[in-house]
């Protein structure tokens, strides 16, 4: 019997050389399935990856659309805001007098003669009541360099002054400690050249009658 027999096994299983048969499972096979397994793994990271991925440039564009959706007023609603919102810069329709209700002092500041008579004339065929026509005072003869300053009493900023403003370009409103609203003084000043035309001026008077509401902001992302 060879010493390399093992106990037991008689001569019929002889072993002879330098070769014996192995009891364990071969290495290479163990390397190919933890490699198989670690593929396996590899390509399941990857795939979440992905998806995470996906979702931080798409998902979050999508939230941010649905929430700013969400808070954008429907077109309803917004023309609704419109035309409940008057301009805050225009007077009240309540506190607009007519022409025919305001009292113009038409004064003359410039050198050129006969300019006080030919205003009041004009403003007389358009309503307005005259008063005084003649030379301005010392405060604001000869110098007035804009078209005209109009004078009247503190309630008369909403009311008979931009009313007059209406029929003129350029004019300064100013006031003074007059109690009365409805009387006020066109003082003419350099660089007046005339009143507007007739339909210019009724276009103004009526627009500062019936101002047009203030549209309201669409948010941002709407």
């Amino acid at each position: 019997m060879s010493m390399l027999t093992p106990p037991g096994m008689g001569g019929q299983y002889r072993i002879t050389g330098d070769k014996f048969p192995r009891m364990r499972r071969p290495r290479k096979r163990r390397r190919l399935v933890l490699t198989v397994v670690a593929s396996m793994a590899a390509v399941g990271l990857i795939g979440w990856g992905t998806t995470q991925l996906i979702d931080v440039f798409t998902g979050g564009d999508k939230t941010s659309a649905a929430g700013a959706k969400a808070d954008c007023p429907t077109e309803t609603k917004t023309k609704t805001r419109t035309k409940a919102s008057p301009s805050p810069t225009a007077p009240a329709k309540s506190t607009l007098p007519r022409p025919d209700r305001i009292t113009v002092n038409v004064l003359n500041a410039t050198p050129r003669s006969g300019l006080a008579k030919e205003t009041a004339e004009e403003l007389k065929k358009r309503g307005f009541r005259i008063g005084d026509v003649g030379n301005a005072t010392k405060e604001y003869d000869k110098k007035v360099d804009g078209a005209a300053v109009l004078l009247g009493a503190k309630t008369a900023t909403g009311s008979a002054l931009p009313v007059l403003r209406t029929q003129l370009q350029g004019a300064e409103l100013k006031t003074d400690a007059r109690t009365k609203a409805t009387e006020v003084d066109l003082i003419i000043g350099d660089g007046f050249k005339s009143l507007l035309p007739t339909a210019d001026a009724a276009k103004a008077l009526t627009a500062l009658a019936k101002p047009s509401p203030t549209p309201t902001p669409a948010r941002k992302g709407c």
